[in-house]
């Protein structure tokens, strides 16, 4: 499976001719690699919430141009489809359903929205089970998410203020049982955690983190 960061909350999936964006938040973003008009392809495109830097715009702009279904709470998709959007899924906090072959979870997220809730989302891809947590504090239920998916790869925000920091998401990893992790949404704005240097350290070495810079690939298997 090939995890390509784009930046801040942004990441694209290619998993066994699949390909997924989460929170494409692109033409805005000062360390984004590429623009919305270089996304050729997509299968899905999933927004966690309508927060500007989450890529909810750009979604609506890559699902028109490929095709792809755009994913979200039910009232942001809705917002979707009255622009224009032909394919939407829009579903509510611990629902399951299924787009272009996958299942994933509805999942919760602390965290403030104009439309709708926050969502995460955990995703079961062909080669493995992924949780991209949106933005979010930590709650205990985390536990519960990983004991339900036995999740292989975790996307944990770090950069503190609007989301959890470095200790908390260290401690998310616990909680989820998982022992692989992209950190993401630091680095983009000075309010921002800059370096993923102490989430590293408070994760351990059993843990493999996986630092990527925006625009650069890892293929990651279980």
């Amino acid at each position: 499976m090939k995890i390509t960061w784009l930046g801040h909350a942004g990441i694209m999936i290619e998993d066994e001719g699949k390909t997924i964006l989460i929170d494409p938040w692109l033409n805005g973003n000062p360390v984004a690699p590429i623009k919305v008009e270089d996304i050729k392809k997509a299968d899905a495109v999933f927004v966690t919430h309508d927060h500007g830097d989450h890529g909810y715009a750009e979604a609506v702009v890559i699902c028109k141009n490929t095709g792809a279904t755009f994913v979200s709470i039910f009232e942001l998709a809705n917002k979707a489809q009255s622009e224009g959007v032909k394919n939407v899924l829009g579903g509510n906090i611990g629902g399951t359903a299924e787009v272009a072959g996958m299942k994933f979870v509805f999942t919760v997220a602390l965290h403030s929205s104009t439309i709708g809730h926050p969502l995460g989302f955990i995703i079961m891809l062909p080669n493995m089970t992924i949780y991209h947590a949106g933005d979010t504090g930590i709650f205990t239920d985390m536990k519960l998410l990983g004991d339900l998916y036995d999740i292989d790869l975790a996307f944990l925000p770090i950069g503190s203020l609007f989301t959890m920091g470095p200790k908390e998401a260290a401690k998310a990893l616990q909680l989820l049982g998982v022992q692989k992790v992209v950190p993401i949404h630091y680095k983009t704005f000075p309010v921002l955690v800059q370096d993923p240097k102490e989430f590293i350290e408070i994760a351990g070495p059993m843990i493999d983190v996986y630092v990527l810079e925006p625009g650069v690939s890892k293929e990651i298997g279980r």
